[in-house]
């Protein structure tokens, strides 16, 4: 148990150190403490969106959901593709408007384009509203898998505390050089931690081919949607691939990542290297599976994986792959804390508060907010437990709400401010009010499929019933749209005369 506790520590004290290393290149500005001077690398942002991206939800939220509602899960191969084709297709059109804008934050290039105070207001309070419950799930589990790698020597609370100051302490210091450079790390860690922990574990019933067989013989159920309880059917499914993919791009932590980039290449590669890394998921069908058949009946499944790791395999293998869990949750959360803050800091009160604050003011006040919002994450996750794929799903619902807006400045010019504001604020009305009344969800379709439809209905109907925006403003996205397709052609030319 010991071994457990210096593992931890060891990967609580690395982002530590990173921290510092990353503060000494910093160069003291607002900019490059928030999206890194929007000079980002390629290695450094593929590494820093998969370990973003990947997080609790994934590490053990995956073998919660395919222990207790069968292959639903399975769909995250198809919202891993989407999320790499809209990386590409919306995430390069955001990161030039950002670069040729100087845009920080989602609503500044929102409320940019429709010439909107109300959309800068309702989209920071939506990032910031529907992102804390997702920083609560990483909380969560990362406390739940230092808890039990530790052999409870670390009790929960305390686990997440752990959790929520070393995170707290290498963000203030050294902003989103610190989280990118720490991704790199925990990056490779996580996306291979949870395909050996897969493999491993299923040798307790004979392998990959013996638990199938032994799954397809004891417990067909599993295997086929809608699930052993009969919910996860083909709605959830279709829900499940949309909602996390649209979701999870729509977040703030992706949208610095979109603006710190250095050069738009990295964007053609994400649709190719995201869908590879699906891979990974074949470790948590075999983790949950063998937990089936080994392990029925757990009270909390988010916990199914490290209970299997602490039952069957050797002490020092299972801390070490809790810790590469724990790093897939810390690799989230330092990305939220951080876009969280910048939002608030940038769009409420700079904008409204400060206009004219200096770089040091802005990071102060940045880092006062970093512990604000680690506060109420911390104490979500202590008194609001939830399963981790319920939360996530609504934390992704309401940030999903936002790619219709998105959509419609990057791709209709026709689009209005009050199509957008009426979208967006009919969509979270819907998505609410069916997730937490027991009004029945036709098709299966999770609610916020049914906010998201709503949002793009009224989003069309009512930009087209409403007066356009000024031909000045129109006319400035529509040039540097323009400008971005003709550098897009002019590159795939120049590709085809060299080859």
């Amino acid at each position: 148990m010991v071994s457990g506790v210096v593992i931890i520590l060891l990967f609580m004290i690395i982002p530590l150190i990173v921290g510092v290393l990353a503060a000494t290149k910093s160069d003291n500005t607002s900019d490059d403490y928030f999206i890194q001077g929007r000079n980002m690398g390629s290695i450094t942002t593929f590494f820093t969106v998969s370990a973003t991206w990947w997080s609790a939800f994934a590490f053990l939220g995956s073998n919660a959901s395919l222990y207790s509602e069968g292959p639903v899960y399975l769909t995250a191969i198809g919202w891993n593709i989407l999320f790499g084709i809209l990386y590409f297709v919306v995430g390069k059109r955001v990161w030039y408007l950002g670069k040729k804008f100087n845009y920080v934050t989602p609503s500044d290039l929102l409320g940019d384009f429709y010439d909107s105070e109300k959309i800068r207001v309702v989209v920071g309070i939506v990032v910031v509203v529907f992102t804390i419950p997702y920083l609560q799930i990483q909380l969560t589990g990362g406390a739940y898998l230092i808890e039990i790698a530790s052999g409870g020597y670390i009790p929960f609370w305390l686990a997440a505390l752990m959790f929520y100051i070393v995170i707290l302490i290498y963000v203030w210091v050294g902003g989103i050089r610190a989280i990118a450079w720490t991704d790199i790390i925990y990056g490779a860690i996580l996306l291979f931690g949870l395909l050996f922990a897969g493999l491993y574990l299923s040798n307790v019933v004979g392998g990959p081919i013996a638990m199938f067989e032994q799954m397809q013989a004891q417990y067909p159920e599993h295997m086929v949607l809608p699930g052993p309880d009969g919910n996860a059917g083909y709605g959830m499914w279709i829900s499940l691939c949309f909602i996390t993919a649209i979701g999870a791009l729509m977040g703030p932590q992706m949208w610095l990542r979109m603006y710190s980039v250095k050069n738009g290449t990295i964007f053609n590669l994400m649709p190719f290297l995201i869908s590879i890394i699906a891979i990974c998921y074949a470790g948590s069908l075999l983790v949950s599976w063998t937990g089936v058949l080994v392990m029925p009946g757990v009270e909390n499944p988010d916990q199914i994986l490290p209970l299997l790791l602490m039952e069957y395999a050797p002490f020092i293998i299972a801390a070490l792959i809790l810790a590469a869990g724990a790093s897939a949750a810390m690799s989230t959360a330092n990305s939220q804390i951080h876009a969280v803050s910048t939002v608030m800091t940038k769009d409420f009160y700079q904008r409204y508060k400060n206009p004219n604050a200096s770089h040091e003011k802005l990071m102060r006040i940045g880092r006062y907010y970093l512990v604000v919002f680690s506060a109420i994450a911390y104490v979500l996750a202590l008194f609001a437990p939830g399963l981790l794929v319920t939360v996530g799903l609504i934390a992704f619902g309401g940030t999903a709400q936002l790619i219709v807006p998105t959509l419609g400045a990057l791709f209709w010019k026709r689009s209005t401010s009050i199509g957008a504001l009426t979208g967006i604020i009919s969509g979270l009305f819907v998505m609410m009010i069916l997730q937490f009344t027991p009004l029945p969800l036709p098709f299966g379709l999770s609610s916020s499929m049914y906010g998201l439809f709503v949002n793009v209905i009224l989003f069309v109907v009512v930009s087209l019933l409403t007066k356009p925006r000024p031909v000045s403003v129109s006319n400035r996205f529509e040039l540097a749209l323009k400008e971005f397709n003709q550098e897009e052609h002019k590159g795939l030319n120049d590709k085809k005369n060299i080859a």
